[in-house]
């Protein structure tokens, strides 16, 4: 569970007085039955780094995909890879040198 540790510190670092009352992160189910992550970009460090796409699908129930858009990190996947999408998330944000 380090990595809700990981985004809640992701997310407050940028809580500024401004930019959580317009964007932030939101993770929900889907129906298939599976997980959707979003994270907005827009005003953090992230906003113009490229991000090259990941798409795994290993069976039915095992896969997810992660892409930017329009200024969102979003990504789904299947009901036991949540830990998996929010790791690509981390491991992208966290390999920037934020100087």
């Amino acid at each position: 569970m380090d990595i809700l540790k990981w985004i809640q510190s992701w997310y407050y670092e940028n809580c500024d007085g401004d930019w959580e009352h317009s964007y932030g992160v939101r993770i929900d189910t889907v129906d298939n039955p599976g997980w959707s992550v979003e994270i907005d970009l827009t005003d953090t460090y992230l906003e113009d780094v490229p991000f090259d796409s990941i798409e795994e699908e290993r069976n039915e129930e095992d896969w997810f995909y992660c892409i930017v858009r329009d200024g969102v990190f979003h990504s789904a996947g299947g009901a036991k890879n949540l830990e998996e999408m929010l790791n690509c998330f981390k491991n992208w944000a966290s390999s920037l040198d934020r100087s």
